[in-house]
């Protein structure tokens, strides 16, 4: 890994369409590892099994992708019913695949258990519900969090909730946000990342038990830069948080402490292109980071890109448990 600064020659074009107060962030510049396609798809989700397959899916025709370990061929395991419009996977300690969905953007999201080997599918949370289910993170106990993408400046109705283990209760955690997107959950499990999309913020979210928030529990460590806010996010497995910023073509990343650490550029950004940067993840025992990305409205196609992280990937202590 190449981590610089900015002030090395030739490479202060990588830096032009950054905002000013945060050029000075180390870098790494993210290169290509797979092409997806070459059409611009909303590429979101992705999330590694315990045997480090790499999942992801595409929103707006609601294909779930398989790229197997050491493979670079991409499996297209099943397709969802149009209108269903997944954002985000994750993998239950059983190990089907939770898909968070955002159905028609203002009521009719759910969230599907798909077992993949079976390819059959269990609802959740219903569309009845009235969500829409943008991501989640599950609890070491298979109780999990999701983000109700909804609401704007003026608007605070989104919030993140709480499901319990058996699926039967929907509780509240925190409340009056405006799209709240990203959610990690940290690794003693006492607390919650959250980006907050509208407001460009990042929150911190302590937890006294699953579903409350003590007195002055929660901060917001960073605001965001640019018209565009963060999207989704992970954590690796020393607490360093991973966050995508949407049409800014980059990754922060930031300390258990919520202090900036370094960006993750992707390569072509500085041209205008792939700048639709969504979600990244960090393989199982291992610094690789992957990017998704894609060049909406030009000609770049849809990419996962590859970079390092700062340690290896975290979620499989809690997440697998049995």
């Amino acid at each position: 890994m190449t981590v610089s600064n900015g002030q090395d020659s030739g490479i202060v074009a990588e830096l032009t369409t950054i905002p000013a107060n945060e050029q000075m962030i180390p870098f790494e510049i993210a290169e290509p590892w797979l092409e997806v396609s070459d059409e611009a798809m909303q590429l979101e989700g992705l999330c590694f099994d315990r045997s480090g397959n790499l999942y992801f899916l595409e929103v707006f025709e609601g294909r779930i992708f398989k790229v197997a370990k050491g493979s670079q061929k991409v499996e297209c395991l099943y397709q969802l019913a149009q209108g269903e419009n997944p954002a985000a996977l994750k993998i239950h300690k059983d190990g089907r695949l939770f898909i968070c969905c955002l159905g028609n953007f203002v009521d009719s999201g759910s969230v599907i258990a798909l077992d993949s080997d079976e390819l059959t599918v269990e609802t959740i949370i219903a569309p009845s519900k009235g969500f829409v289910v943008d991501d989640m993170v599950f609890a070491s106990d298979g109780s999990f969090y999701f983000t109700n993408f909804v609401g704007g400046v003026g608007d605070l109705i989104g919030g993140v909730y709480h499901v319990s283990a058996d699926f039967s209760t929907i509780s509240p955690v925190l409340s009056h946000l405006a799209l709240p997107n990203g959610l990690a959950l940290t690794k003693d499990e006492q607390a919650l990342w959250i980006t907050e999309m509208s407001h460009n913020r990042l929150i911190y979210c302590q937890l006294v038990d699953r579903t409350s928030v003590p007195p002055f529990g929660t901060a917001v460590p960073y605001h965001f830069s640019g018209l565009e806010g963060p999207d989704s996010c992970c954590v690796d497995d020393e607490g360093n948080l991973y966050v995508a910023l949407y049409e800014q073509g980059r990754v922060i990343v930031f300390d258990a402490l919520g202090n900036v650490k370094e960006q993750k550029l992707i390569k072509g950004r500085e041209t205008g292109h792939l700048l639709r940067t969504t979600h990244p993840a960090i393989a199982p025992n291992s610094k690789e980071l992957i990017i998704c990305t894609n060049d909406f409205g030009q000609d770049k196609g849809s990419w996962l890109y590859k970079a390092t992280a700062l340690a290896d990937g975290a979620g499989f202590s809690y997440q697998f448990k049995s």
